[in-house]
């Protein structure tokens, strides 16, 4: 019915509606539908795992991208040449015959389409492959070749060193035809010679060595003459000298004889006697492409990449319903223990970051290195955590076409991953920061005590070689570590007096409030990091990523904590897999008696404790 506007059907994914493209009638309508609602405005040429030679005719001004428009008019190109648009809604791998219009429009693909199905041997019911297309320019170069070869003039002048001679006759006629008009313009004066060169043109050629042969390249062939006679053997530009002798022996000989001097009108002979072979080289095809040909190439690509490309476009379906890898990615980085399946090609690490930072995704920059041949990925790690994450570690990484490359981390950007390595953070940090103290203690006081020794030992070696007596040393300062030692059991007695005192303050509890001022110990440390990652994992977004590439996405793209989640897995066992638990190098447990001993104190302590609190004051 006139006047009904299109129902269109979307789906929600991403944080955002997305366009249904299933139909050829969505494809012609995309005109209709608000450019606000597309997923993206424009993507790069290069870097997709998409038929590039598509995307290049698609390109119509051959900026490197392919903006909404362009995409539009490919989709409005194709429609017109095919005889119904339902073809491209099935994508198929060929175009045939009779899918093409016989009208002004398509008669000129479908004549083409004959000739290349008849040339290929294929009947036409059957269908041309965009490999087929792909040799119809081949062979439609091959064609013309073939046919200006059979064209050669029957009399060559020269026999079968032909084209070597023409080669050699060009390669000296320009300054042939500079030098007879010099001679002619020196007759018309009325002089009989002339000036070679002029004062500058000799004062460059003898200013430096390095510059001579150019310098000698722009003088004439030889003295200027009015009576227009070139000599051949003697007072020949010392430039050009080689190539004159090669002209003399191989063109001039043959066809002139043995002559010491060139008129004019024997250089214009020569020239008519190449005259013929000269037209015909002038001739030779040269590798362009047929309009014709290109565009049945660009119909039977359009037929088979438009549906796919306009779900990559207008809407990320393929990407956020799982149901296969989008264009933008480029294939799986297998690394720490985990599968990242958001890679995407980058040129320029650095300069990508910038913008990609923005995302709030952890990013792992890696030169991917393969026979030779390098790329550098970004891989999203969106589950797990980043504590094994460092710049060297290297993994394999697996490109669209199942090929494995050498991985190795170059470059990290440090954003949460998931909740739990936000809940534990904290933790970790402080069991870094008191493991470092410890090592820093343990070092500095080995490094004392090593100094202790060796001051002690060199006065012994000394008094044993007859040098200073041990009583001019410096007497071992018993004091000073005595102080030492104090100052840690003070350190470690307040420690624990602390401990003493947070455990009488919980006991001091009823029971059933002690686990909620556990949890809210557990919220006051671990509170504020899994607040910020809160914040940071909702707001996990895929449009400074590919904006970074050269898109324009054009929507808030997210990537939510369960979407992250499926495409980050982490390694497990797969189904029904049996398990040993017996480990043959694991430490050795201890004895039974060691735990009873343990859980005897822990009930000592608890007993004592909840006594301190019973106590009347």
């Amino acid at each position: 019915m006139a006047g009904v506007s299109k129902v269109w059907r979307f789906f929600r994914a991403g944080g955002f509606d997305q366009v249904k493209i299933e139909t050829a009638s969505d494809l012609l309508e995309l005109r209709q539908l608000d450019q606000k609602l597309w997923v993206a405005l424009s993507c790069p040429v290069k870097g997709l795992q998409f038929d590039e030679r598509t995307l290049n005719l698609i390109d119509t001004d051959q900026d490197g991208r392919v903006r909404a428009p362009e995409l539009l008019a490919a989709i409005d190109w194709a429609t017109d040449r095919l005889i119904t648009p339902e073809i491209l809604a099935e994508s198929p791998e060929g175009l045939r015959l009779s899918h093409l219009r016989e009208d002004e429009k398509g008669r000129a693909l479908a004549e083409q389409a004959r000739q290349l199905l008849a040339d290929l041997g294929k009947t036409e019911s059957e269908s041309l492959t965009v490999a087929d297309v792909e040799q119809a320019q081949v062979r439609f170069t091959a064609r013309l070749r073939t046919a200006w070869e059979e064209a050669c003039p029957a009399n060559l002048p020269l026999g079968e060193r032909t084209p070597d001679g023409y080669l050699i006759l060009r390669k000296v006629a320009d300054k042939l035809d500079d030098y007879y008009l010099r001679c002619r313009i020196l007759a018309f004066e009325g002089r009989q010679s002339g000036e070679v060169v002029t004062e500058a043109q000799h004062q460059a050629v003898f200013s430096s060595s390095s510059v001579t042969r150019e310098a000698l390249l722009e003088w004439p062939l030889a003295p200027i003459d009015s009576s227009g006679r070139l000599p051949l053997i003697e007072g020949i530009n010392p430039a050009w000298a080689e190539a004159m002798a090669s002209f003399r022996t191989q063109v001039i000989v043959p066809l002139l004889g043995g002559c010491a001097m060139l008129s004019e009108r024997e250089w214009v002979q020569l020239k008519g006697i190449f005259a013929e072979f000269a037209a015909w080289q002038g001739a030779c095809p040269v590798e362009t492409e047929n309009e014709t040909v290109r565009d049945l190439e660009k119909l039977v690509r359009l037929v088979r990449d438009l549906m796919i490309l306009a779900n990559n476009f207008v809407s990320f379906r393929a990407f956020y319903t799982r149901t296969g890898q989008a264009i933008f990615q480029a294939g799986t980085l297998y690394l720490d223990s985990r599968s990242c399946e958001l890679c995407v090609t980058v040129n320029d690490a650095a300069r990508h970051a910038v913008l990609a930072n923005l995302s709030n995704i952890c990013l792992v920059y890696c030169d991917c290195v393969r026979a030779g041949q390098k790329i550098t990925i970004a891989a999203a790690f969106t589950d797990g955590d980043s504590d094994q994450l460092r710049v060297g570690r290297n993994g394999v990484f697996y490109d669209a076409k199942g090929q494995d490359w050498d991985a190795t981390i170059t470059r990290i950007i440090e954003q949460p991953i998931s909740l739990r390595q936000a809940f534990w953070s904290p933790y970790k940090k402080m069991v870094r920061t008191i493991s470092d103290q410890f090592e820093k203690f343990a070092s500095s006081r080995a490094k004392a005590a090593d100094d202790l020794w060796v001051g002690s030992a060199v006065p012994a070696l000394q008094k044993g070689a007859g040098g200073p007596s041990a009583a001019a040393q410096q007497a071992f300062d018993v004091g000073k570590f005595a102080g030492i030692f104090a100052a840690i059991g003070m350190a470690v007695g307040a420690i624990g007096t602390a401990l003493a005192s947070v455990a009488v303050g919980l006991f001091s509890l009823a029971f059933w409030q002690i686990p909620f001022v556990l949890l809210g110990v557990l919220l006051l440390i671990s509170g504020p990091s899994l607040l910020l990652a809160w914040f940071k994992l909702r707001s996990r977004t895929l449009g400074p990523i590919l904006d970074a590439n050269g898109w324009a996405i054009n929507a808030r793209a997210k990537i939510n904590l369960l979407f992250g989640a499926s495409l980050t897995q982490l390694a497990q066992l797969p189904p029904n897999a049996e398990r040993t638990l017996t480990d043959p190098f694991a430490e050795e447990e201890r004895s039974a008696w060691i735990y009873v001993v343990w859980g005897a104190v822990a009930v000592m302590v608890v007993a004592m404790l909840w006594a301190v609190r019973t106590r009347p004051h």
